[in-house]
């Protein structure tokens, strides 16, 4: 098996009682955040060869990364405090929400102007989650954003 084929994840789960209260709308997007992360990802476990299976959850206010190979054996748990990605979240969600009201009311530069920080601020969180799963899992920029959009469907409402 190749690296392309081994570093990767194959199957991804939220964990359904981690997941708040949400709308069909809110659901669709968690939905097409796994197929796009499914499609294209890199992902590495140190000292463990893959294909992955992963399953995302929140235990105790902690952020859990549930880890298997593709027969469903475990290889890891990695828990992350949620605290250094409470201010990014908090401001994406915020930045999303004027977005979404712009796109209805404001001129397309003003709309244009609110993205580039929406995207900022993803970049920013999808950074910060590289960075505290460094030395453990191994992900590309890529993959770190869809990872994030997941983080942040943990907590999305609505």
């Amino acid at each position: 098996m190749d690296a392309a084929t081994a570093n990767r994840l194959t199957a991804l789960e939220l964990d359904e009682t981690s997941l708040p209260a949400r709308s069909r709308e809110v659901d669709h997007e968690r939905r097409v955040a796994i197929f796009d992360l499914l499609e294209d990802n890199s992902f590495a476990l140190a000292g463990a060869p893959g294909p992955y299976r992963l399953r995302l959850a929140i235990h105790e206010g902690r952020l859990l990364f549930d880890v298997r190979s593709d027969d469903e054996t475990k290889l890891r748990d990695i828990v992350m405090s949620l605290t250094p990605f409470r201010k990014v979240v908090r401001d994406y969600f915020m930045i999303c929400e004027s977005y979404y009201d712009a796109i209805r009311k404001l001129s397309p530069s003003q709309i244009e102007t609110l993205d580039m920080g929406r995207r900022g601020l993803h970049d920013e969180g999808s950074e910060l989650l590289r960075e505290r799963l460094g030395g453990k899992i191994e992900l590309d920029f890529g993959t770190a954003r869809r990872l994030f959009t997941l983080l942040c469907a943990l907590h999305a409402k609505g």
